[in-house]
């Protein structure tokens, strides 16, 4: 049996979690070893009793791992464990990372640069446009949109990420071939075609109140920041934002109407510290952080020169006059609005533009004089 085909027995045993999963490896150093140790010598690793012990041990009377590996090559999707090159690598980091992840469609490199976007499944037209505006934004600036598939904001999001042209990733809080809600199945396959439907639980398994705030903890885990538009304070989407926070990622939240029970929840997220979000610029303000910025030698030496792509090298050549908004910017080049945006935001990153009050662009040098200064 190979590693692989261990861990998804491991995952498909009952009671048996990440945590535990990862004190059976540090005793017995691999997952086929595990399947292998007598019940007795199961019983010596901390908090495996008798009966945890005896399910291990006795595996092959109850799971059927090629029945259950053959499900997923007639569903059209993969097994990853935390070795594999796609696994999430910011997932990696939380303490009880998913033992297997089933994936429908590609992460690669999706999840570099990401935001959870999650909130309320009753919703109102206001919260619903918000994401949609904010998952569109996140979009076309290359960044992926991560949510949890369900009603309300969640469907926004990932609506939202799709009609900008982006990727974006759902995480089921169900097996993958369980569809819930079933009027987002057609919503799941275009996810997946251009981005990814994931999920740690296996074949046939229904939600419930335990599979939820377990799926919670991987939109939370695998990006960057988590945005909250709109939730009450009962809802789940705070058990991501608070989940967030504890994985030191960042955590916004959009105001809403000061006496609606569905902004609450949002409001108190503000209270206890979340950033306020408005608009795309906050929350890419927050993550400027985990983009490569270009630093100036303060030596005698000339800093390196950053690579342009043959789109960044358009713009700076646009930008050459003086100040121009973006719409200039796409008719001077003729490039797409989605490339421009991509664009101007990596030369922001790199120092070589900057944005000025009212979304005006400007090429940047150390010479160039602070924007107050020239409007005395």
């Amino acid at each position: 049996m190979t590693p692989r085909e261990a861990l998804v027995v491991l995952n498909l045993l009952p009671d048996i979690g990440p945590i535990t999963v990862r004190r059976l490896l540090d005793r017995f150093g691999d997952a086929p070893t595990i399947l292998r140790t007598s019940a007795h010598e199961l019983q010596q690793v901390n908090h495996i009793g008798p009966v945890l012990a005896a399910t291990i041990s006795g595996w092959q009377g109850t799971i059927n791992v090629t029945e259950e590996l053959e499900r997923a090559q007639r569903a059209g999707c993969r097994i990853l464990i935390q070795s594999d090159d796609e696994y999430p690598p910011l997932l990696r980091e939380i303490h009880d990372p998913p033992i297997v992840l089933y994936i429908k469609g590609a992460l690669a490199d999706a999840t570099r640069h990401s935001v959870a976007m999650v909130g309320s499944r009753q919703t109102t037209l206001y919260g619903r446009e918000t994401a949609r505006r904010l998952a569109a934004d996140l979009a076309r600036t290359g960044l992926t949109v991560v949510s949890g598939g369900a009603r309300g904001i969640d469907t926004a999001a990932h609506e939202g990420a799709l009609a900008a042209g982006g990727r974006t990733v759902a995480v089921l809080g169900t097996g993958i071939d369980v569809i819930y809600p079933v009027e987002n199945t057609a919503l799941f396959d275009r996810i997946a075609q251009t981005g990814a439907v994931i999920t740690q639980f296996p074949f046939g398994r229904h939600g419930d109140k335990q599979s939820f705030p377990i799926r919670n903890r991987i939109v939370a885990g695998m990006t960057q920041a988590t945005v909250v538009v709109e939730a009450n304070l009962t809802s789940g989407a705070l058990i991501t934002a608070n989940l967030a926070a504890d994985y030191g990622r960042q955590v916004f939240a959009v105001p809403g109407r000061v006496d609606s029970p569905r902004s609450s929840g949002c409001h108190q997220l503000i209270k206890d510290g979340a950033a306020l979000c408005e608009n795309v610029d906050d929350i890419l303000a927050g993550l400027g952080e985990f983009f490569p910025r270009t630093t100036t030698a303060h030596s005698g030496a000339a800093a390196p020169a950053p690579n342009l792509d043959p789109t960044e090298t358009c713009i700076l050549a646009a930008l050459e006059p003086g100040e121009m908004a973006p719409d200039q910017i796409i008719r001077q080049t003729g490039l797409p609005a989605a490339k421009v945006a991509v664009a101007l935001l990596s030369l922001e990153m790199k120092r070589l533009v900057r944005q000025l009050p009212g979304k005006i662009f400007e090429r940047y040098t150390a010479s160039t004089p602070p924007a107050a200064a020239r409007n005395r």
